[in-house]
């Protein structure tokens, strides 16, 4: 796992905005500049200013890995798993047998909660076909962890679609939260690890909340510099 950088900032540096976050980010990723077996996935809609700067430093390519959490009836802010982009589902089976969740419950949820994904997904690539990640070195991007309930359902189901390893990167996170996540992956780069952590957006100057029209512009930006390139 790596904590910062060689020359690491001070753990409670604040970004400008997420971009800057990114740029600071790909500082620590150098490793995997100009890689033909590198992919950036960015967790949307605020993990996709970051990657955008990774990915763009890294000259790599730049996808989005949705995740959408399947909330208890009743309960939403309760996880019983979650679904990620290829219609991979992930189960929290401590909640499921705890609570006695029926299966058809599970799955009515998990049905609903696809087809918002798919939704989202079609919106922000716009024809574009989804990033074959298998044997690939991903590095999944996000503008910060608190809890990395997100982050960790994203590595579930990512890890189904078989990459030959994963990188968790993020501008800012616990040190707890990064560290509960190494066993998960291959390596774990935390930018900065406030103490005491409060809330990501404390380590933002502008923590505005990323558009839908930001995630589809920063796609097709990302994806006309790969084909000038190549």
């Amino acid at each position: 796992m790596q904590l910062g950088s060689t020359s690491p900032p001070d753990s409670s540096q604040v970004f400008k905005d997420r971009r800057e976050a990114g740029r600071v980010l790909a500082g620590l990723l150098d490793q995997y500049r100009d890689r033909d077996d590198v992919v950036v996935l960015a967790l949307p809609r605020g993990g996709v200013p970051v990657a955008y700067e990774v990915a763009r430093a890294l000259h790599a390519p730049l996808d989005v890995f949705l995740v959408r959490k399947l909330g208890v009836p009743d309960h939403d802010e309760l996880a019983m798993g979650a679904i990620a982009s290829g219609g991979l589902i992930v189960i929290n089976d401590d909640v499921v047998r705890g609570l006695g969740i029926r299966p058809a419950v599970v799955q009515r949820v998990a049905e609903e909660e696809g087809r918002e994904l798919v939704r989202r997904e079609h919106a922000y690539r716009e024809g574009r076909p989804p990033r074959d990640v298998t044997g690939k070195v991903v590095i999944l991007v996000d503008d910060g962890l608190a809890t990395g309930s997100s982050m960790t359902a994203a590595v579930s189901a990512l890890r189904e679609m078989h990459p030959a390893k994963i990188v968790v990167a993020v501008p800012a996170a616990p040190e707890s939260t990064c560290r509960a996540l190494s066993p998960m992956v291959e390596e774990v780069v935390c930018a900065t690890t406030p103490s005491p952590f409060f809330a990501v957006g404390q380590s933002y100057y502008d923590f505005a909340q990323t558009t839908d029209e930001e995630v589809r512009q920063l796609l097709r930006d990302s994806s006309a510099a790969k084909t000038s390139t190549s």
